[in-house]
């Protein structure tokens, strides 16, 4: 009798354990995404070994009811202990197998900042329905942004920067409702900005600097009530600054440097809540408004490198903080104001213009 209840114990236990280990099929599909890549100096697939993925394979987290993998978290830059003993960041090379598209309760994917990930992302990540978060940032991958990429309508973060995505943005990218924060820096992502931005109403970050962007920036991103971070810098937009980005009600930083954009310079921007604003290096004429006042605050504000010309705004001295002003390389001309903010800014703020005076710079 009592090798008899020893032995149902056994199998009560095996089975315990068994339910609670995740499926085989989850298990399957981590293996032959481990072995597309390579990653030579960490070791951080050594502890893929076992049948239970959910049980210390580092990077993957499962759901504590389903067992299902939910999570894969693989950083190449951490200060997780593994970095800390090996002294170095992560290297990783190889690509990113579609089979990482088996695990259908994937929540989040996370393979940032390995430096050597090439190949494309795998078209069929579309189609997991739970995933939230997406960030491959800091690899080599190529080719497009999956064409069907709007499919994942739970997607709070995109993040793609650092790698050497081309192509387009993909037209579905902007029924993403859901989505908070987008990263496509430095990429070679070329084509329009979509005139149907608007539709991204979560959004609190677009970054987009680096890339081949053309044609105009749209009016319709000043719709979008949440958005407190726009980066368009290091492109090449044309057109006007839409009047409409000074009156959004959170924006922060906008920075459009370094494009080919045009027109003149919106008052509404200098009496906005935008803090940061970058402007320079673009093809802007015309007068800098005069109308700063108590609502203008400025961390940073660089128009420098374009065309303006006539006077600087004596209004700049009502304006609440002035930190860094950069007026250099313009056609502006007449005295420099006295007090604040000019006091503590250096002759490089007012260099190569047509004809300048005062200090910092040479007597009137």
């Amino acid at each position: 009798m009592k090798t008899l209840l020893v032995i149902v114990a056994v199998l009560l236990a095996s089975t315990s354990w068994a339910v609670r280990a995740c499926p085989p099929s989850d298990r399957a599909a981590l293996l032959a995404f481990k072995a597309s890549l390579h990653e030579p100096y960490l070791g951080i697939f050594k502890s893929w070994t076992g049948t239970d993925c959910c049980h210390k394979w580092y990077g993957v987290s499962c759901d504590q009811g389903t067992r299902r993998v939910a999570d894969i978290n693989l950083r190449g830059e951490s200060e997780d202990p593994i970095f800390e003993r090996a002294k170095r960041t992560g290297y990783m090379t190889g690509t990113i197998s579609p089979a990482i598209c088996r695990l259908t309760r994937l929540s989040s994917i996370t393979i940032a900042d390995w430096k050597g990930i090439s190949g494309e992302i795998p078209r069929c990540i579309s189609n997991l329905p739970f995933l939230r978060i997406l960030d491959l940032i800091g690899n080599k991958l190529t080719g497009p942004l999956p064409s069907d990429i709007g499919s994942l309508q739970r997607l709070t973060v995109l993040n793609v920067a650092d790698n050497q995505i081309s192509g387009t943005i993909p037209e579905s990218l902007t029924k993403i409702s859901s989505l908070m924060h987008l990263d496509l820096r430095n990429n070679k992502i070329s084509g329009k900005l979509p005139q149907d931005f608007n539709r991204l109403t979560m959004l609190s970050r677009a970054l987009l600097s680096k890339n081949m962007l053309t044609g105009p920036i749209p009016a319709s991103i000043s719709q979008i009530y949440r958005l407190a971070d726009l980066d368009l810098s290091l492109n090449q937009l044309s057109g006007p600054i839409p009047a409409s980005l000074g009156k959004m009600a959170v924006l922060a930083t906008l920075n459009l440097d370094c494009n080919n954009i045009t027109g003149t310079i919106p008052p509404s921007l200098i009496v906005s809540g935008i803090s940061n604003l970058n402007l320079s290096r673009n093809d802007l004429h015309g007068f800098i408004p005069n109308v700063f006042g108590p609502r203008s605050y400025f961390t940073v504000i660089d128009l420098s490198y374009n065309r303006l010309r006539g006077n600087i705004p004596s209004t700049i001295s009502s304006a609440s903080f002035v930190g860094h002003l950069d007026l250099s390389h313009n056609h502006l001309c007449g005295k420099i104001p006295v007090g604040s903010p000019f006091d503590h800014l250096e002759a490089s703020s007012f260099t190569f213009n047509d004809c300048l005076c005062g200090k910092p710079l040479r007597a009137c």
